[in-house]
């Protein structure tokens, strides 16, 4: 089986739990359920329809002031906000407004009008929204491609254990819409891939990387 972020040959490290099988890739360390377990667009929103995440509760409010809190600091004080994958609510891209910053989002079953095919931001965040993607790298090089320079991406995720006796156990890829999993490690691997830094994580879920800024070239007569 072939790694869906790196492209290298990935190992079957988990057979038969819950009927998925489970491959690592050790390029990467990456890990993902094999491709056939997948579910379509239809079927994922028929499972994100029974998500009560109402703006209104306090609860919801500070889950994503968690969030906040951690990669605020390595945010610039203004500018434009990408909310990608925001679900039906746009509670974090109303915070963000709250903050000041301009802020659009995005979620190809709920808001599925692409806001950024012609702008540029300055931060794009996505929570919990990398673990449902089937093709996380085309997601990851379009997200970079409209960042601005020195632009900032801040994810979340949970992290996956690395005892593999521990992630048998692990509740989150229990939810059948989780298909990929990542480490610290795997964005420090993308980082160096796409010439990003990584600024930051939590060890838990949480990973801020920037952009580059590219260097320009010098004429010389």
């Amino acid at each position: 089986m072939r790694c869906g972020l790196c492209f290298q040959k990935a190992e079957r490290f988990l057979k038969d739990v819950g009927g998925v099988d489970f491959y690592y890739c050790s390029s990467c360390d990456f890990v993902f359920k094999d491709p056939v377990s997948f579910w379509s667009m239809e079927d994922q929103k028929s499972r994100y329809d029974l998500h009560e995440n109402d703006p209104e509760d306090e609860g919801y409010r500070a889950y994503f002031k968690r969030f906040l809190d951690f990669v605020t600091p390595y945010m610039p004080k203004s500018g434009s906000v990408l909310d990608f994958g925001c679900g039906r609510s746009t509670l974090l891209a109303d915070m963000l407004r709250e903050k000041g910053f301009s802020a659009d989002a995005y979620d190809p079953i709920y808001h599925p009008e692409i806001p950024y095919h012609s702008k540029k931001y300055d931060i794009v965040v996505s929570t919990e929204v990398f673990e449902h993607l089937h093709d996380p790298i085309s997601v990851f090089e379009t997200l970079l491609g409209v960042l601005s320079e020195e632009g900032v991406l801040a994810l979340q995720t949970q992290f996956f254990p690395a005892e593999v006796s521990e992630f048998a156990r692990w509740y989150y890829h229990k939810d059948p819409t989780h298909i990929v999993f990542f480490r610290a490690e795997t964005f420090s691997h993308l980082a160096r891939r796409y010439d990003c830094e990584l600024l930051a994580h939590n060890g838990k879920n949480m990973v801020v990387l920037r952009k580059k800024k590219r260097k320009r070239e010098v004429c010389s007569d």
